[in-house]
């Protein structure tokens, strides 16, 4: 398999748009509704201040992606890279695809100063993604993530 990484761009909205809410359905409670993926998509793209996308093809199909949106650590007096919208679709699973995205952003990371770590969040029954980030060099913390969203999904 020769797969080749590269920067997603706004023509790609589409199918970033579609393999989030893909994602969305295997691990939260059904797809997302595009009246807000598609523009959230969309001002990502648009804006790398808000983060950014990369994408995973093989022969031209699309077949993965990965995302990054930022957080200042004061306590660490650097930017914290948080890996989101990570994708892999089902006919492309256990061959690479994840790892290979993840080490380029790692490797995009580790070069830019300003980035002191990198950070995601997983389900806590994923086993199966759990081994696969910890045989990234990813290690569990012992927090927990809570929210309160202001607006409904649906």
């Amino acid at each position: 398999m020769t797969l080749v990484i590269r920067d997603a761009t706004p023509a790609d909205r589409d199918i970033i748009a579609d393999y989030n809410s893909r994602l969305s359905e295997e691990t939260d409670d059904g797809p997302l509704d595009s009246t807000l993926i598609v523009p959230g998509v969309t001002a990502l793209l648009a804006d790398r201040a808000k983060g950014r996308y990369w994408l995973a093809e093989e022969n031209g199909q699309i077949v993965g992606q990965i995302g990054i949106t930022y957080e200042w650590s004061d306590w660490r007096n650097g930017m914290l890279w948080w890996v989101q919208s990570v994708y892999v679709h089902a006919d492309h699973r256990r061959k690479g695809v994840f790892s290979a995205l993840f080490r380029h952003v790692e490797s995009l990371a580790e070069e830019d100063s300003e980035v002191v770590g990198l950070r995601l969040y997983v389900e806590r029954d994923n086993a199966r993604a759990q081994a696969t980030y910890t045989d990234l060099g990813l290690s569990m913390t012992g927090f927990q993530v809570m929210q309160s969203l202001f607006r409904d999904k649906s």
